[in-house]
């Protein structure tokens, strides 16, 4: 894990790998949230799906980046796990 860790610094000084970083940095972040309260709430890819009406290959699309998510496929899934979606705009 060192490794990867000393290749993202390393290429985190690369200016454009660090802009596609900050641009794709918010979808990672609520993958891992998505991931992180299924995982809380003891439900599989295939229960969760089961829940909002999908199959789990689309949970695990979603879940390994490979597929984007709208705000209402967002809100479902949310929903599904007892929790709700906070959108905020922050200035820079």
């Amino acid at each position: 894990m060192d490794d990867l860790k000393r290749h993202l610094q390393e290429s985190l000084n690369d200016p454009a790998f660090r802009k596609v970083w900050a641009e794709t940095e918010p979808e990672y972040q609520v993958v891992r949230q998505l991931i992180a309260t299924r995982l809380n709430k003891g439900l599989t890819q295939k229960e969760l799906a089961k829940l909002v009406g999908t199959t789990q290959s689309t949970i695990a699309r979603i879940e390994n980046g490979g597929q984007n998510v709208s705000i209402r496929t967002l809100s479902k899934l949310a929903s599904a796990l007892e929790s709700e979606v906070k959108i905020t705009l922050q200035p820079r």
